[in-house]
């Protein structure tokens, strides 16, 4: 998937890339034959020197086992023998350890030259072991039989060639070649059997399990040979010294009688078994020689064909990628304009359109989208592909901005007809709450009427900040910050949950007493809404260095540092307002609010694990209060500002520590503010047992209602 989404170029360069890759692996694979040649050209320089290796080995081993057989010690024939094998040991362990035999050899082969060169070298520690006589001449012709075997195991890993036919012959003649060695280590212990002059059973058993080996591996050898070498296999098949050579095996075989004296001598088994040996080895050097001449045309189509698949390929790669770049040059070039001409639709045309349409602006769909020429090929289609799609996108913007002003003008229509009636709602509930005849119960009920009214005005107040209008509620004069604090708390359902702290001189200007009011409502209700109901919600306000700040701290749950940061985004920096979504209505109606007075309104964890909303008003909005005349504090509320604000006490209670009993409201519309606050204490009915509250705090805390 990540393939088939990323960029042209990319495809077209992993294109190139695989056509490239499959090139060399083609290249690579004839190169690794010409490789694998060089190979086994530079392990010839060890195989070479071996084969007279193997000569003065297998006589060295000879005449040692005869030698301790016979108990005849000749120094000077032995001493002759081994330097002639020193001499061809050294050149072949030189090769073996030279870096070039040593860089064509791979691990395994590593192995099998460490391996030789330890056996060959380990040969002078047990000659003198030898010389001795701690060894015997089982012994001593098994260490000479493993150095051997080590060298033909050496052969064993230069079959390599891929050349199949090749290396299957190859093999036959290794094989072939070990059948000679054996008949070299069948000859060393017979021949120190017959110098015993006795024939025990022990070595008859020797004799008999080298016999057999040796005739087994021959004819393996043989019946390998037959189709690799038809020459050599006629030679060997034909060989009448290795008939007589069978003839001695098969008299040697037979268990002679007690006492009887053995039938063949040394001199005669030597007479059958030199020649043998002579005939055998001069014909396997002749397969060899023609094994080396079938291998040289095999060599020179490896070569031809590393020249095919390297020249001839490479030219066909370098000519595809001039094509292929040269065909993406073209096609990148029109898709390129194609993009640009996108970007300029997304990011500067249609947002314009869509700016034009909320100013009001009237807008022609055919010359905000002029159709773009591409040509006749296929991203020609694709430019006319998009010149529709461009057309309907700004056709299609012009109409949703069509829709949205008609939403918000029957948004806007409906909210101000409620707000309306809420007002007139209100203004007859608060000349019913006047009436000096009414009963307390029916006090009550109204009280609860006044509150619910005063939550819908604030649903109707929030319609028309969706709509974008002002809510058209303000004051001339500033009003306390405590008043506006409390009549916001009489907005919130669930009011006698909340506490206001006390607040310090503090006033707040006329004109934003509506909106803070507000949206201190909407983050009231929210922290109530969200918090246990068995706890409360504590509002409380202070002065800072830009202003004042007012704190509402829930004792909710709270919640996590990725929902705090992305509602703290969302304040800031207010999105518009989506049809779809009802979701956090109110933090959308505070941002907004907070956009038109440059208020800073914050979440943050609180101390008790909840969420303390902090609202800081800028300097500008804040009033030092001034009290020309002040009020007592068991009046608690003021109305000389126009706000009105009501303390509810206890209806039928008892007298307040100034003597004054019943509810602080403000005057009925039309009576005259003086310039003393202008409080109407409202006689309270016949004292009644029962005792009821106003909408506010538990302790007849004012709870202001704008």
């Amino acid at each position: 998937m990540r393939f088939r989404n990323s960029r042209l170029r990319t495809k077209i360069v992993a294109l190139l890339v695989s056509l490239t890759a499959l090139w060399a692996f083609a290249a690579w694979v004839t190169l690794r034959e010409g490789v694998n040649l060089l190979f086994v050209s530079a392990l010839d320089s060890v195989v070479a020197p071996s084969d007279p290796l193997l000569v003065e080995l297998q006589q060295e081993r000879r005449l040692t086992a005869t030698m301790i057989a016979s108990g005849k010690r000749r120094p000077d024939v032995l001493a002759a023998q081994r330097a002639r094998t020193d001499r061809e040991r050294a050149v072949v362990v030189e090769k073996a350890r030279s870096s070039g035999v040593r860089r064509a050899a791979d691990h395994a082969m590593d192995k099998r030259l460490d391996t030789m060169v330890k056996l060959l070298g380990a040969l002078d520690h047990n000659r003198r072991a030898i010389d001795t006589g701690a060894l015997d001449r089982r012994s001593a012709v098994q260490i000479y039989s493993d150095a051997i075997e080590s060298i033909f195991h050496m052969y064993d890993g230069t079959t390599t060639l891929d050349d199949k036919g090749f290396t299957t012959d190859l093999r036959a003649e290794i094989a072939v070649n070990r059948s000679w060695e054996l008949l070299s280590q069948e000859d060393s212990i017979v021949a120190s059997v017959l110098a015993t002059g006795r024939l025990t059973p022990g070595d008859q058993m020797d004799i008999a399990g080298i016999i057999g080996a040796r005739r087994l591996n021959y004819a393996r050898a043989m019946t390998d040979l037959q189709p690799a070498d038809r020459k050599a296999w006629d030679e060997l098949t034909a060989n009448r010294r290795l008939t007589a050579v069978r003839g001695m095996e098969d008299v040697l075989l037979q268990r002679p009688r007690q006492g009887q004296r053995l039938r063949i001598t040394g001199e005669q088994w030597h007479a059958a078994t030199g020649p043998a040996l002579a005939e055998m080895r001069k014909s396997i050097q002749d397969a060899g020689d023609r094994l080396v001449e079938r291998a040289k045309p095999i060599a020179a189509w490896v070569v031809v064909r590393l020249l095919l698949a390297g020249g001839l390929g490479l030219l066909a790669v370098i000519a595809s990628i001039v094509v292929s770049i040269t065909t993406a040059r073209a096609l990148v070039r029109q898709l390129e304009r194609l993009r640009a001409a996108a970007w300029e639709l997304a990011e500067q045309r249609l947002p314009g359109v869509v700016e034009r349409l909320g100013h009001g602006e009237k807008v022609d769909v055919a010359v905000e989208a002029p159709p773009l020429q591409f040509g006749s090929d296929e991203i020609g289609q694709v430019g006319r592909a998009f010149n529709a799609v461009q057309e309907t996108a700004i056709r299609t913007a012009v109409e949703q901005a069509e829709l949205r002003r008609g939403i918000r003008d029957v948004l806007l229509s409906l909210a101000r007809r409620t707000q309306t009636l809420v007002h007139r709602q209100l203004t007859m509930l608060d000349t019913m709450e006047r009436r000096r005849d009414i009963e307390v119960k029916e006090l009550e009920e109204l009280f609860r009427l006044d509150h619910l009214a005063t939550r819908m005005r604030r649903n109707a107040e929030n319609l028309i900040v969706l709509s974008g209008a002002l809510p058209a509620r303000g004051w001339r004069n500033s009003v306390p910050m405590v008043d506006v604090v409390r009549a916001a708390v009489g907005e919130v359902e669930d009011y006698t949950r909340v506490t206001v702290l006390p607040f310090g001189p503090i006033e707040l200007a006329g004109r934003a007493v509506g909106d803070v009011t507000h949206l201190l409502a909407e983050l009231i209700e929210n922290a109530v809404s969200f918090s246990p109901p068995d706890t409360v919600v504590q509002v409380g306000g202070h002065l800072v260095a830009s202003g004042f700040a007012i704190d509402i701290e829930d004792r909710g749950l709270g919640m996590t540092d990725d929902k705090l940061s992305e509602i703290n985004a969302r304040i800031a920096d207010p999105p518009d307002f989506n049809l779809q979504s009802s979701v956090q209505l109110g933090l959308f109606v505070v941002s907004k609010l907070a956009e038109r007075y440059g208020l800073q309104v914050s979440l943050k964890r609180s101390a008790y694990g909840g969420t303390t909303a902090v609202v800081v008003i800028p300097k500008e909005l804040i009033v030092e209060e001034r009290r020309d005349d002040p009020v007592p504090a068991t009046t608690g509320a003021t109305t000389q500002n126009g706000l009105e604000v009501r303390r509810p006490t206890t209806v039928g209670g008892g007298m307040s520590a100034t003597g004054a009993t019943g509810v602080l409201t403000t005057p009925p519309s039309g009576t005259p503010l003086g310039p003393a606050p202008s409080l109407v204490a409202v006689p309270p009915p016949a004292p009644e047992p029962a005792r009821s509250q106003r909408p506010g705090g538990a302790n007849g805390t004012a709870l202001p209602t704008p």
